[in-house]
């Protein structure tokens, strides 16, 4: 048997259990019955259910997730569906019903309001990807603007509709999440990693996944170089593979990075300058992100 990866196989021996896919390789474990439920806010995933244990990613607010375990103090071992991602999150009150009408934030920090106002009081932050039930077929003008009304918690919000619309292109992305701080596990604009980034790139489109709800790109850079087809002379929007690192080719060797040397992202040319020339000496190669037919 080949070795697992825990990363993305749930199977605890300690705890003595396994997701019902596992079963036949483990067939002395209890099997777990998953079942699909709605982020409530940005909940972030530990690598134990513990606060201090390292976060390792993020789900976002009605982003779908498997709920595989309950466990004491509130945690529950939990798997992000669109990359198939696993760690420990205090979920709240999740939802179990997917987001009807649903509207997608497309811009890289936006704001959840009490009333259809830039005045109102600000009750969540929302990255891109962030996904809310509409109450309306469309979004209504108040005052200048047109707002989006959605649900939140036990009442309802508005959203402004420049947070629904914005630009696929990558110089516009790349200005975006320019000097966006890293945080270990991130996966937005508030805070991310260079794995992050990647996958918000490629989830450019189709809010991030494809026709099956499955992200383009999975969640760490050794799966996502994995994941793509090997290039030898790279394009804009390429990307570059590191030991335990990646970040996105620009242009003229100009690469977008979420690094932890400046700890924010920043561009870099491969062989320029000290860290430039770092940079080309570890490269492992180039990946090119495959499209949705």
């Amino acid at each position: 048997m080949s070795e697992l990866d825990l990363r993305v196989h749930a199977v605890h021996t300690e705890r003595g259990v396994v997701e019902p896919a596992l079963v036949g390789q483990f067939p002395t474990l209890r099997v777990l019955a998953p079942r699909t439920v709605y982020a409530a806010g940005q909940i972030p995933l530990h690598a134990r259910p513990d606060g201090t244990s390292p976060q390792v990613t993020e789900a976002l607010h009605g982003e779908a997730l498997e709920l595989l375990e309950e466990l004491p103090g509130g945690w529950s071992w939990v798997r992000t569906l669109h990359d198939g991602y696993l760690g420990y999150a205090q979920t709240g009150n999740p939802s179990d019903l997917a987001p009807v009408q649903p509207v997608t934030v497309q811009i890289p920090r936006s704001h959840l309001f009490a009333a259809p106002s830039i005045k109102a009081p600000i009750l969540a932050r929302l990255g891109r990807g962030a996904t809310l039930a509409s109450l309306d077929s469309q979004p209504v003008r108040h005052g200048d603007y047109l707002w989006w009304r959605v649900a939140f918690e036990e009442g309802e919000a508005y959203l402004h509709d420049a947070a629904s619309q914005a630009a696929s292109d990558l110089p516009a992305f790349a200005e975006g999440y320019l000097h966006t701080p890293y945080v270990w596990g991130g996966r937005t604009a508030w805070g991310l990693d260079c794995s992050g980034l990647a996958q918000l790139w490629a989830g450019r489109d189709f809010q991030g996944k494809d026709k099956q709800g499955r992200s383009r790109l999975p969640r760490d850079a050794d799966q996502q170089q994995a994941a793509t087809t090997p290039v030898e002379k790279p394009e804009a929007g390429d990307l570059a593979f590191f030991e335990g690192h990646v970040g996105i080719m620009l242009s003229g060797g100009r690469m977008l990075h979420a690094n932890a040397t400046h700890l924010r992202v920043t561009v870099e040319t491969l062989g320029e300058g000290e860290y430039g020339r770092r940079l080309e000496a570890g490269l492992l190669g180039f990946g090119r992100i495959g499209t949705d037919e």
